[in-house]
C-alpha cells in the first residue's frame, strides 16, 4: 500500500502525519507563524520532508489562509497551495475540500470555499466512521465542536462565519488564546477587577501557572518575549489586572489562573450546550477528545455527563505521539490512504 503524508497548514503551526500501510507511524508539529510572512512555510515543509522521507501521495488541509499576511482567504488558499506544489514532487499533491472530498491540486481555484478552513471537517469525518458522538478539538488557538450522527458530520455550519454563529467554532485554545478574551473581569483580593485590554498574557501562561501545560505544545513566543517559566507567567498574568507579581502571593496568582481556566472552559461548555441542543445525539454518545487541549475536553465531558474517548484510540494510534494534537493532519492522511492513487 502507498505511503501518504497528511498536512495541516495553520496560521501558527504546520502539522504533518506519516501514514504507512494504512497506519499512523509518525506525527510532527512545527511552529510556522505565517503572519510574519508566507516565506516561513518553505523551510518548515523541508524539515518535515527530511524527517518523513519520500511519499506516494501528499494530502493537505489548511486554516493558514486566515493569516493577515494575505489580503483575503482566496489569496491565502492559492498561495499556500502554490507553496506546497513547489515543495512536493510534481503531481503528488491533493487537497482536502471538505464537502467536495479530496481533489487534485489543479482544481484549487474552483474549490476555494470548500478548502478554506476545512481541517475540522476532516477530523470529524474520520471520527464519524466510528459512531455517534460529539467531536471536540481544542487546539492552540481555537476549539471545534462537531456533532457526529449516523456516520456523518452533522454540523449546521461549514464556513467559519457560520460555525461561529452555531457554537461549533469557539475562539479559545490551550496556548495562543488571549487572556483578555477569556473574561471581562476577574476576582482578586476579595473584589472584582476589570482586565487590561492588552496582550499581556496568553492561555499558555494560565495553564503553566496551574501546572497543566504540556510545554511541548507551546511553540510560540511569549507576549513579552521573556522566558516560559512559572514566575514569568505569574508576572504576565499580574499585568492583566494592573499589578506586579510581587504584589501578591503565589497562591493568589494560582487562584487567578484557575479563574481564567474556568472561564475558558465555560466558553467551550456554552458552545457544546448550544450544539447539543440541536444535534439530536443519544444521551450516552461520547465526547471524542482531540487537540493539544484534550485534557480540557475531558473536563468538558465530565460536565456534560458523557464518556470521553481519545481521538487516537478510535483507530489504534494511542501509542504514537501527537496524534490527538494533530488530528486534521492524521485524518486527511488516513482518509486519503483509503482511496486509490489516481
Amino acid at each position: 500500500m502507498q505511503k501518504v503524508i497528511g498536512w495541516d497548514i495553520g496560521g501558527a503551526h504546520v502539522k504533518a502525519a506519516c501514514i504507512e500501510k494504512g497506519r499512523v507511524t509518525a506525527v510532527r508539529q512545527l511552529a510556522c507563524p505565517l503572519w510574519l510572512g508566507a516565506d516561513r512555510l518553505a523551510p518548515v515543509l523541508e524539515t518535515v520532508l527530511s524527517a518523513f522521507g519520500a511519499a506516494d501521495l501528499h494530502v493537505a488541509t489548511m486554516t493558514g489562509e486566515l493569516a493577515d499576511v494575505f489580503p483575503d482567504r482566496r489569496t491565502g488558499v492559492l498561495a499556500i497551495t502554490e507553496a506546497l506544489m513547489r515543495a512536493l514532487p510534481a503531481g503528488s499533491l491533493r487537497l482536502y475540500a471538505g464537502r467536495a472530498g479530496i481533489i487534485d491540486a489543479s482544481m484549487v481555484a474552483r474549490h476555494v470555499e470548500d478548502i478554506a478552513s476545512a481541517n475540522w471537517h476532516a477530523s470529524a469525518a474520520l471520527a464519524a466512521r466510528f459512531g455517534d458522538g460529539l467531536f471536540v478539538d481544542i487546539g492552540s488557538t481555537t476549539t471545534d465542536i462537531v456533532p457526529l450522527r449516523d456516520g456523518t458530520v452533522h454540523a449546521r455550519g461549514y464556513t467559519d462565519a457560520e460555525r461561529l454563529g452555531y457554537g461549533e467554532l469557539v475562539y479559545t485554545g490551550l496556548t495562543r488564546a488571549f487572556v483578555m478574551a477569556m473574561a471581562a473581569r476577574a476576582p482578586f483580593g476579595g473584589a472584582w477587577t476589570t482586565l487590561a485590554a492588552e496582550y499581556f498574557a496568553s492561555a499558555a501562561d494560565v495553564h503553566r501557572v496551574l501546572g497543566t501545560l504540556d510545554e511541548a505544545a507551546d511553540q510560540m513566543d511569549t507576549a513579552d518575549g521573556r522566558p516560559k517559566t512559572v514566575a514569568d507567567s505569574r508576572a504576565r498574568l499580574a499585568r492583566m489586572i494592573g499589578r506586579d507579581a510581587a504584589d501578591a502571593s503565589d497562591a493568589d496568582w494560582h487562584g487567578l489562573a484557575a479563574w481564567f481556566a474556568e472561564m475558558q472552559l465555560r466558553q467551550v461548555h456554552d458552545g457544546a450546550l448550544l450544539v447539543l441542543s440541536g444535534a439530536g445525539l443519544p444521551p450516552d454518545a461520547p465526547v471524542i477528545a482531540a487537540g493539544v487541549g484534550a485534557s480540557i475536553v475531558q473536563r468538558l465531558a465530565e460536565r456534560l455527563g458523557r464518556p470521553c474517548v481519545a481521538f487516537a484510540s478510535l483507530f489504534g494510534a494511542d501509542g504514537v505521539n501527537w496524534v490527538d494534537g494533530c488530528a486534521p493532519a492524521v485524518a486527511v492522511g488516513l482518509l486519503a490512504a483509503d482511496q486509490p492513487l489516481a
